[in-house]
């Protein structure tokens, strides 16, 4: 891929859209927010697609779609959704599980037996939930894949292990809670071997194609483009740093914990059939909803999916994903409201995530 500097000329302009109004007048609140995303912190573009529990879904976008020809932002266009790709995952190891192909409580080994090795690290003593949930202790990987190879090179699932199992593991299993793509490459192994099929085909058959989402897919080995209207995705090394054009780059060093491509209505449905019971049985789904505490947040981390306090009350479920580009924020509530948010760059730290999934809070409470 020739990932060539592109130089930012001009003040990012709103596009797309016209901001939609409240009955008084006043600027929608969730345009404001994207607005404020583009001009105070500088990212080339942001989307939202907001859906209430009645009515037509909201789409709305800030920014450009291309900073070098300040093209407009697609309305509801394609992203790399990077680590969402992990509530698909574990919903595909819970159909498993319902069909009793798999079993939360086995480990690793009962499927892939002695793959899983290293200083502290033994698949003997560490679960499927455990995998899923990230208390296995398995330490993440991706900070050790040079930029180059992260962004142009393939990765097999095993070539990802051997890289994750060059450091010690992070602590017993189910002795505590650390966040890990190793988890979720290991437990789309386990989908491989106890289907016979490869991952990206299960994702498909089980979840895309049951439940209707047009716009979503897990990218072939080799393919670095995304396939239909999207805006261009960026990075850069520190605030005021030139962005760099990183949209085309081979996903494979997120496989089953960050390859999937969708879009933000895309991705508001199937959190929403998903919690309405339509991809998992009750027990499953259950599973799935019962959280372990992130640190002091206020947030849990379930079977591959995360509850999130909102400012209005209550939670909203939903699971987050970063890769280089993109970042991605949202989930749905028990009563069916539903936002998700895509900005393209991820923010160079945390105040600037955390002002992404405040437009999400923005969303889902007004």
């Amino acid at each position: 891929m020739a990932a060539a500097a592109a130089v930012v000329v001009g003040v990012l302009t709103l596009s797309a859209l016209a901001p939609p109004t409240f009955a008084a007048g006043r600027p929608d609140t969730v345009q404001q927010g994207l607005n404020a995303l583009v001009h105070d912190d500088g990212l080339p573009a942001a989307l939202a697609s907001v859906q209430d529990r009645e009515g037509p879904p909201r789409d709305y976008t800030a920014g450009v779609g291309d900073v070098r020809t300040g093209s407009k932002v697609p309305v509801d266009g394609q992203v790399r959704i990077g680590s969402s790709t992990k509530t698909f995952t574990a919903v595909v190891v819970l159909q498993l599980v319902g069909e009793g192909k798999i079993d939360l409580d086995a480990t690793i080994d009962t499927y892939l037996p002695n793959l899983v090795r290293g200083d502290g690290i033994d698949g003997s003593r560490i679960t499927v939930r455990q995998l899923l949930q990230h208390t296995s202790g398995l330490p993440d990987y991706e900070d050790l894949v040079a930029d180059d190879i992260r962004r142009h090179g393939y990765l097999d699932p095993r070539d990802i292990l051997d890289i994750a199992f060059q450091r010690k593991a992070v602590f017993p299993p189910g002795k505590g809670w650390s966040y890990s793509n190793t988890n979720y490459v290991v437990a789309g192994l386990i989908v491989q071997k106890v289907t016979r099929r490869p991952f990206a085909e299960e994702v498909d058959r089980r979840v895309i194609q049951r439940i209707g989402l047009r716009h979503t897919y897990f990218p072939a080995p080799g393919d670095m483009t995304i396939r239909e209207r999207h805006p261009h995705g960026y990075t850069r090394d520190a605030a005021g740093a030139p962005l760099r054009d990183v949209t085309e780059l081979d996903p494979s060093v997120g496989w089953a914990a960050g390859q999937m491509i969708s879009t933000n209505s895309d991705v508001n449905r199937f959190l929403t059939e998903l919690l309405a019971g339509r991809l998992l049985p009750p027990a499953q789904l259950a599973q799935m909803r019962t959280t372990v505490p992130i640190e002091d947040t206020g947030a849990g981390y379930g079977l591959g999916i995360m509850s999130r306090p909102l400012s209005c009350g209550g939670v909203y479920w939903g699971h987050g994903g970063d890769i280089d580009g993109y970042e991605t924020r949202g989930g749905v509530t028990d009563d069916g409201r539903a936002a998700t948010v895509t900005v393209t760059s991820i923010p160079v730290d945390g105040a600037g995530t955390r002002r992404v999934e405040k437009v999400v809070d923005t969303a889902l409470c007004r």
